[in-house]
Parts: structure tokens; sequence; C-alpha cells
């Protein structure tokens, strides 16, 4: 390379008029190469290096009285090959922006199409994602204009939460796969600067990337069911949208509130299914359901707080009375369908 910029410079101060490529001329027909075998620091070494040492060189090959001139062309050459420089790599720079972006695409597209394979972890490690542990999906509404400003905005937010992401714009939705920390909902508040006006659904944790399509449906799914919670909290996870994904038609929330809620009340005892039943058909009085199943209202208490032990529900909070009853009304139903 520094034999081809003195060539190039021998040849362009001989010929000043004509037109001279010095992208080509130095740095031969395939800059990105260079840029893949050279870095920017190194480039900018040699060509200084290469630039003293002609100058050191000019009163040796210099004619008489042409020192000076000699002198004001190498600075002229040299204020080109730093332009030129500059432009090889910031073309591959763009290249490969361009190309890392179309990877996080893929990536981003597989996760929440459910088709994450290793190859995905691959694309994803090639982009620097570590293989964090806790990782989690937020969806919300893109913002209109430039989507890699988007992008660029979640990565600053991602930076300074110390969490890794992948990101994307898909259509008119914003998607963040997030890694490095257990809490979703911290994830999603730290990230939700970006987001346009309205829901924003943070995923429960998973523990790596190839599990993360189980995050992404849930969080897709809260999305889909999150305005029939009129006063749900911005960001909301997924789980605490359960009854509206479950009415809705999501299976997994269906499965989900049966098998986290109804056969944890059921393998406890009959009476717990049953004071739950009768308190909220009760409108949650603890003194009329107490009439109806002829105890005191502390045996009701009880076995109140034995169904928040065992659920991690509170039958005495409105929004998870209505969670417990959907649930309540789902395990019926799968266990009369499970009846010959």
């Amino acid at each position: 390379m520094a034999q081809a910029g003195i060539a190039a410079f021998t040849e362009w101060f001989r010929h000043p008029d004509a037109p001279q490529a010095i992208s080509t001329d130095v740095f031969g027909t395939a800059p990105r190469e260079l840029t893949r075998a050279i870095t920017l620091r190194q480039t900018v070494e040699m060509v200084r290096t290469t630039i003293e040492v002609m100058e050191s060189a000019i009163d040796e090959v210099a004619a008489p009285g042409d020192e000076r001139v000699l002198r004001e062309a190498l600075l002229v050459y040299a204020r080109e090959i730093a332009f030129a420089t500059a432009q090889v790599y910031a073309q591959a720079a763009e290249a490969r922006g361009a190309w890392d972006a179309r990877l996080e695409s893929l990536v981003v597209n597989a996760v929440l199409s459910g088709e994450a394979d290793e190859g995905a972890v691959s694309r994803a490690a090639a982009l620097g994602w570590n293989s964090p542990e806790h990782v989690c999906v937020v969806l919300g509404t893109a913002p209109d204009g430039d989507s890699e400003l988007t992008v660029e905005a979640i990565r600053r937010a991602a930076r300074h939460a110390k969490l890794q992401v992948l990101t994307g714009v898909l259509g008119d939705r914003l998607v963040v796969i997030a890694g490095g920390n257990p809490n979703p909902l911290a994830v999603a508040r730290s990230l939700i600067g970006p987001y346009a006006a309205g829901p924003v659904v943070a995923g429960p944790v998973v523990p790596d990337l190839l599990a993360a399509t189980r995050s992404a449906q849930a969080a897709a799914a809260g999305l889909k069911a999150c305005s029939a919670w009129q006063d749900a909290p911005r960001p909301v996870l997924a789980d605490d949208l359960l009854p509206e994904r479950a009415i809705a038609g999501d299976p997994s929330a269906r499965e989900q509130l049966v098998e986290e809620i109804y056969r944890p009340l059921e393998e406890a005892g009959s009476a717990l299914l049953e004071t739950l039943s009768v308190y909220l058909e009760q409108a949650s009085s603890l003194e009329g359901a107490a009439r109806m199943l002829f105890v005191h209202p502390n045996t009701v208490r009880y076995r109140l707080r034995r169904v928040t032990d065992v659920t991690g529900w509170s039958p005495s909070d409105v929004r998870s009375a209505f969670t417990l009853r959907i649930a309540l009304i789902l395990g019926r139903l799968a266990d009369g369908d499970a009846q010959p």
C-alpha cells in the first residue's frame, strides 16, 4: 500500500491535471477487503509514516529549487489521502451497519415467528449477543419517523441500563429482545422512552434466546388483549393480562391460569376452591360467604389467606379477584372436557 501511494503521488505530480482515483490507486480495487484486514488506526499510522519518510527524502530527490514545490504538492496529496482513507472506512462501516441491521432483523423475526434455532443464536452472536441469562421480549407501537433513529434510541437506553438488546421495527411494532435483568418490568421501564403512545407489554423472563419465542408470544398476545383493560399500567407484564388474553382466545394463557391457579387450589383441598368460589359469588363479602358455608368469618378469612399463599393472587384485590374468577371458570371447563 505504501508503494502504491508513492507511485500514485509520483504519477499525480507528473500529471496534476489528470483525474486520479486515489482510493483505487492506493487502496486497491477491493477496499472492503482492506478494512477487514487492517484497522483504521493501523492505516492512519501507515499513511503518517509514509508521508514522513517522503518528506525526509524531498531534499534528496527534488531538483534544485523545486524542494518547496514538491513539499507543497506532498501536503496537498496527503490531504487527499486522508479524505480517501476516511471515505473507504466510512463506506465499509455503512455497508457493515446495513448488513448488521438485516441480520438483526432476521433474528428478531425468527424469535417472533417461533423459528429461533441455533442458526439464529449464531447470527445473534455475530451481532455481539453474549448469551446473557434472563431474556425477555418487550413489545409496543413504533413511533413515526426514521426507524434507525428509534433503534439507536433503544440502544442508548439499553447501554444506560446495562442490558444487551436485539431490536427492530417490524411493521408498526417496536420489538426489543433484552437480556441481563431478571425483572421484566424493570427492563420495560428502562426501555420505554422510544416507544410511541399506547400499551407496552413485557413478556415473561426465559433462560436464553432459544426460549425467547415464549416470551415474545406472551407479549404479542398481551399487546393484542391490552385494550380490554382500560386502566392497565404502562408498561404492563404479559402475565398481568392473563384473564384478558384467555378471553381473547390465547391457549397458553388459558393453560397457565388452569395450571398455576386452579390445579394448585384443587390439590390443596376442596375447601379452598369452595370458599373462593362462594366468596367471589357473594361480591367478596366475608360475612356473606361465611353464612353460605356455615362457618365463622375468621375461617373464611384464613382460607382466603391460604388461597393467596397457594396462587400468589389475593381474592381481596379487585384485579386479582377477576383473575381468580377466570381461572376457576377455565378450570371447571377443563374438568368438564376431561370427563367421558
